[in-house]
C-alpha cells in the first residue's frame, strides 16, 4: 500500500505533516503489527494494551478550538480483597510558550497563565482531580542559555502570583495542583530554587519540594540559575493520594526514588 502525505516544514510544529510520532506509526503500520510496536514502546497495563479513555464532547471541542493535543488513558490496578477500588483522574500538562521571548517578562508570563488556565479548565471539566505541571512552567526553558536575567521569573512559592492563580482553580475544581516554578526565597537572601509547590484541593499550600540534583554537563550547567534543594525527600498527603515530586534530573538517581519510596 502506498501512502502519500503532504510534508510540511518543521516551522509549523509538525513532524512531516503529523502531530506526533504516534500518528505517523498509525498511518504507516497495519493495526496488528502496530499493537506489537506499541507493546514494545509502552509496555502493557496488567498484560493488556493501554486503553483510551472517553472524554466529554465539550472537552474535546475545547481542545479543538484551543488548538491543543488531548490524550486520555485508563490505567487499572490489581483488585484488592478488602478495599473497594477507587478512580482518581490525573492530568499532566506540557505547555509551550505563547509570546516571543523578546516580549516583556510580564507579557510572557501572563500569556502562559491565560493558556494554562484554559488547559486546567478542560482538565476540571474532564473530572481530573490531580494536575501536574511541567518544570518551571511559567517561563521559557532558559536554563541552557547562561543568561541569568531569566531569574527575574523567580517568585514566592507561598504567596507569589502563580500560586495565587492556581489556588483559585484548585478551589473551583476541587483539584490538587503540582506547580513547579522558579522560587525566589526572600527570607534567605533571595536565593533561587527550582521548586514544586503542592496546592491542596481547598486552595491551601500543602508544602513544597526543591529540586535536589542539578545537571552539570559542559555548558549545560543549571547551577548558573538556582541552588540544590534543601527539602530532602518529602511526601505530601493530599485528599486523593500521597504525592512525591522527583523533579527532572532527579529521575536519573535511583537513590532519589528509594528515598521518596521509604518516606
Amino acid at each position: 500500500m502506498e501512502h502519500r502525505v503532504r510534508v510540511r516544514s518543521m516551522s509549523d510544529g509538525s513532524l512531516a505533516g503529523y502531530d506526533s510520532v504516534e500518528k505517523i506509526l498509525e498511518a504507516y503500520i497495519p493495526a496488528e503489527q502496530l499493537s506489537h510496536v506499541k507493546r514494545v514502546l509502552y509496555g502493557t497495563n496488567q498484560g493488556n494494551p493501554l486503553a483510551a479513555l472517553d472524554l466529554p464532547k465539550s472537552v474535546q471541542a475545547a481542545a479543538a478550538a484551543g488548538d491543543y493535543d488531548l490524550q486520555a488513558y485508563r490505567f487499572t490496578a490489581a483488585a484488592e480483597h478488602f478495599r473497594t477500588p477507587r478512580i482518581v483522574r490525573i492530568g499532566l500538562i506540557q505547555n509551550a510558550i505563547v509570546t516571543p521571548t523578546t516580549a516583556s517578562m510580564a507579557e510572557q508570563r501572563q500569556a502562559i497563565y491565560d493558556r494554562v488556565t484554559d488547559l486546567i479548565d478542560a482538565a476540571g471539566q474532564a473530572g481530573v482531580k490531580i494536575v501536574c505541571m511541567q518544570e518551571a512552567w511559567t517561563m521559557p526553558f532558559a536554563f541552557c542559555t547562561r543568561e541569568k536575567h531569566w531569574n527575574a521569573f523567580g517568585e514566592s512559592a507561598e504567596k507569589g502570583p502563580t500560586t495565587q492563580l492556581l489556588q483559585g482553580l484548585a478551589r473551583k475544581y476541587n483539584m490538587v495542583i503540582i506547580s513547579p516554578i522558579l522560587e525566589r526565597d526572600d527570607a534567605h537572601g533571595e536565593t533561587i530554587w527550582n521548586t514544586a509547590v503542592v496546592i491542596g484541593n481547598n486552595g491551601n499550600v500543602i508544602g513544597k519540594h526543591r529540586k535536589n540534583h542539578i545537571p552539570r554537563v559542559g555548558d549545560f550547567n543549571e547551577s548558573t540559575y538556582y541552588m540544590e534543594g534543601n527539602t530532602g525527600h518529602p511526601v505530601f498527603e493530599t485528599a486523593y493520594s500521597k504525592i512525591a515530586i522527583n523533579i527532572c534530573y532527579g529521575r536519573h538517581h535511583p537513590m532519589n526514588w528509594q528515598a521518596f519510596g521509604m518516606n
